[in-house]
């Protein structure tokens, strides 16, 4: 099971960084409020902008870690390289895929040669 270093964002970019075996699991607490009380629940710092993967803890919880100890304005360049538009990367979790349809195939490239 990999392990995962994550950081959150509220709407105001107040950030939070912590480090799980089950991301999607650990989002779905954020997202409902299981942890009362909570730098978190106050800020209300709920999206998923930024998350690594890792093949042990040991290693998770190091980049958890310096994470932690970056500047604000080092951990923002961060998230900003990897997800610009600071989606929530968990907004879709849970919610149907749509089924293949071959007519929404978009056509081959055509390359001219000139």
């Amino acid at each position: 099971m990999p392990e995962i270093s994550y950081i959150l964002a509220s709407g105001f970019k107040h950030l939070y960084i912590g480090v799980t075996t089950e991301l999607e699991h650990r989002i779905l607490q954020h997202k409902n409020g299981s942890f009362p009380d909570s730098f978190t629940e106050r800020y209300n710092i709920k999206y998923l902008v930024y998350f690594e993967r890792f093949a042990d803890l040991s290693s998770a919880i190091t980049r958890e870690k310096q994470l932690k100890r970056w500047s604000r304005i080092k951990k923002l360049r961060l998230i900003v390289n990897e997800n610009p538009t600071w989606r929530d990367l968990s907004e879709d979790w849970g919610k149907p895929i749509e089924p293949f349809r071959e007519e929404n195939l978009k056509p081959p490239l055509s390359f001219s040669s000139k």
